[in-house]
């Protein structure tokens, strides 16, 4: 498995989180993840696109700050199938709202089928 690989798939997932319009997000989640993607987030576990889907248009595009996009802030460290990177939301000026940390498993097609979101700073 290629790092581009991973970069193609993470990069597909972090455009589905700014995606405003629920086609093209799901478009893109599409793209980024398997159908039955096993996502761990903040709030609990979901199963299939439709969960990410829905988290993000929860947590990202109704956050009490007001809009805010997804931004990666690591490159993405990849040994073998696993892979993780940085993130930070941020507002319409760029402050930082969240920071945090996904890992995420790669099958050899090029999909996720793993999100754990670890939101926070970590030090």
């Amino acid at each position: 498995m290629t790092d581009t690989l991973h970069d193609r798939a993470v990069d597909a997932y972090i455009a589905a989180a700014n995606a405003t319009e629920p086609g093209r997000r799901m478009t893109l989640l599409s793209r980024a993840l398997s159908a039955d993607v096993v996502f761990w987030g903040p709030l609990g576990r979901g199963v299939g696109r439709e969960s990410v889907a829905d988290f993000i248009a929860e947590v990202v595009h109704r956050h009490p700050a007001g809009p805010a996009r997804m931004v990666r802030t690591t490159a993405v460290d990849a040994p073998e199938e696993w892979a993780r990177f940085g993130w930070r939301y941020e507002d319409t000026a760029g402050q930082s709202i969240l920071t945090g940390m996904d890992v995420v498993h790669v099958t050899p097609a090029g999909d996720i089928d793993q999100i754990i979101v670890f939101a926070g700073d970590m030090t």
